[in-house]
């Protein structure tokens, strides 16, 4: 590209180089505008804020980060709109999601609408984590600037709060928004979607709708694939159809992601003939669509189905080759998951996290200390070793191998601890009876604003349980309603009668199985039923053996300690009625039964 001569003038100007190089990055002339910057540097013209501003626009859009960087760091006393650029280029392109928040954090300007917003950009790729920890304070920053009703803002805020985890901090943005677009609703609705609150997100979407019916933002692709998602979770059949019929008769963009969605809602409700001909009518299809009609053929047990068509597939991607793997192990065809495996790597394939957390639990060679080495040697290799699901995956491999000093590493070495990773490290340390070690996992966990769930809940109290710790025990079991808001399942309750039946509270476990808001089953009433026999309280055993006889009257365990119980207190003859109750349906002992 020739310059103008007017351009070769001295001193230049720089409103006609700044408009010129926004010319070339509008474009996409890279090569013009780096012949414009070599000329101001041979002009030793040093970068005032107008124009770095523009350069740094120039070599973000060519994703030329390290140019970009060294741009800014030239401008002697960078403005906003300089400090702008530089924190959209990072949101938009750094390979580290904190690198924008640590530069706006080192810096002392007064942040504008599109400093959040770039910022806010950066946690939507960073990992819960980061969302969680600099959510609030970006939110506070906005609140105290008067920039939180901004709409880009508030999209910004509902889409980092929900990465964190934070739904309803998500819910209460979205709800003080004094205007929302399609933006603001998909945010939300898509955040429901993943965090997997199913029903809130059809709700939300029947609330769109009537916003919608009274001359309102109405839904897109993207929200009709957020909404198919959340019914094929809940098996919503008769609403899916709905969306489906709604996007039909409203001639929405049916991209490929609106199709495969489609195709996942039907495949997953069962509905496998109509997926099957949405599959084939589709205008084009790629690993995505394959994944979802496998997957819908293997989870309702066609597995030749399903690998008739993983066959015939004219498309290719780790994708496919996942929704086959898991399928097998699903189906309990895990001898041939590693002939697989090989499969896929002599097709030039390589496994990738999603891979790796399939297989680790699943395949018997990674159930040997040598085999997790191996896989986890793997993980970090192809920089896999961070992904929340291999994380889980190998800690509860290294657990179950006995190598508890390798699953704490790896836990260690965790820089996102989600959720999952905290209830996987709780599980493998109760697992291995540290009680003690479990409660103070436990409280790091919640230290760090991570909620538990049902699973962190149900492992630390089994430890709790195991270790006799029974006032624990209650203080967790307790705080599950009053301080999470979560309300105990039948998991937990099993744990809390378990550990008061170790201690000899049997009265207190009885209570609480009465105080149950629903039918206690032989989970429940197990550990009972042993506590009544380690503690010699025949009457009670009694009472709760006729309750389990009629839960589950094949359980030769329930016979044996109730027969063991009258043993004990010498009452030979009811136990002796007890065995022949056994011998007469037919019952033999089963080998290591136990309710602990």
């Amino acid at each position: 590209m020739k310059l103008p001569s007017w351009l070769t003038a001295v001193p230049p100007d720089p409103r006609a180089y700044g408009h010129l190089i926004q010319l070339c990055a509008d474009s996409g002339n890279l090569a013009a505008g780096r012949q414009l910057h070599a000329r101001l540097v041979s002009l030793s013209v040093k970068p005032s804020n107008f124009l770095g501003s523009k350069l740094i626009s120039l070599y973000s859009r060519a994703a030329r980060l390290d140019d970009a960087r060294r741009v800014f760091d030239a401008i002697p006393r960078p403005s906003i709109f300089a400090w702008n650029a530089i924190l959209i280029a990072l949101s938009l392109h750094s390979p580290d999601p904190s690198a924008a928040v640590r530069l706006f954090a080192a810096s002392a300007i007064s942040p504008d609408e599109i400093t959040l917003s770039a910022l806010l950009k950066s946690l939507a790729a960073s990992g819960p984590g980061l969302s969680a920890l600099v959510a609030g304070e970006l939110h506070a920053v906005a609140i105290q600037r008067g920039l939180a009703v901004d709409q880009f803002v508030s999209n910004g805020l509902i889409t980092a709060y929900a990465n964190a985890g934070d739904t309803g901090s998500a819910r209460s943005v979205f709800e003080e928004m004094p205007r929302r677009d399609v933006v603001s609703w998909n945010s939300l609705i898509s955040s429901y979607a993943r965090a997997g609150w199913y029903r809130e997100c059809l709700d939300l979407f029947q609330q769109m709708m009537r916003v919608h019916a009274a001359g309102g933002v109405g839904p897109n692709s993207v929200t009709v694939s957020s909404v198919l998602h959340a019914c094929a979770q809940l098996k919503a059949v008769d609403f899916g159809i709905r969306v489906h019929r709604l996007a039909a008769e409203n001639g929405l963009d049916m991209d490929v992601a609106v199709w495969n969605s489609m195709v996942g809602f039907y495949a997953k409700c069962g509905r496998l003939q109509h997926a099957r001909e949405l599959f084939e009518g589709m205008p084009k299809k790629d690993a995505v669509s394959y994944s979802a009609m496998i997957t819908g053929y293997m989870n309702h047990g066609h597995v030749e189905k399903g690998m008739e068509l993983f066959r015939r597939a004219d498309v290719h991607g780790i994708s496919i080759w996942n929704a086959v793997t898991a399928g097998l192990v699903q189906n309990g065809r895990q001898s041939d998951v590693l002939g697989l495996l090989h499969e896929m790597i002599d097709s030039g394939m390589l496994p990738n996290s999603a891979t790796l957390s399939i297989i680790i639990p699943s395949v018997p060679l990674f159930s040997t200390l040598l085999g997790v080495k191996q896989a986890h040697g793997y993980a970090i290799r192809n920089n896999y070793d961070q992904s929340i699901n291999v994380v889980s995956a190998l800690i509860d491999a290294y657990s179950k191998a006995g190598f508890f000093y390798g699953a704490l590493k790896v836990f260690e070495l965790t820089g996102d601890r989600s959720k999952i990773v905290w209830s996987s490290i709780i599980s493998a340390v109760a697992a291995h009876g540290e009680a003690s070690e479990a409660l103070h996992l436990f409280s790091e966990m919640i230290s760090a604003g991570v909620r538990p769930d049902t699973v962190a809940f149900t492992a630390v109290l089994t430890a709790c349980a195991h270790a006799g710790k029974v006032a624990d025990a209650r203080k967790i079991f307790d705080s599950m309603q009053v301080v999470f808001g979560i309300t105990p399942v039948m998991e937990q309750y099993a744990c809390m009668v378990s550990a008061l039946s170790r201690a000899g509270m049997l009265k207190d476990a009885l209570e609480l199985v009465n105080s149950m808001p629903f039918e206690p089953n032989a989970k429940v009433l197990g550990p009972l039923l042993n506590g009544a026999a380690e503690f010699g309280d025949v009457e009670l055993g009694r009472f709760v053996f006729d309750r389990l006889f009629m839960i589950e009257p094949k359980n030769t365990g329930n016979y044996i300690v109730m027969a063991n119980l009258y043993s004990n207190a010498g009452k030979w003859e009811e136990a002796e009625i007890i065995r022949s109750m056994m011998w007469g349906v037919g019952l033999e002992k089963i080998p290591g039964c136990s309710w602990n």
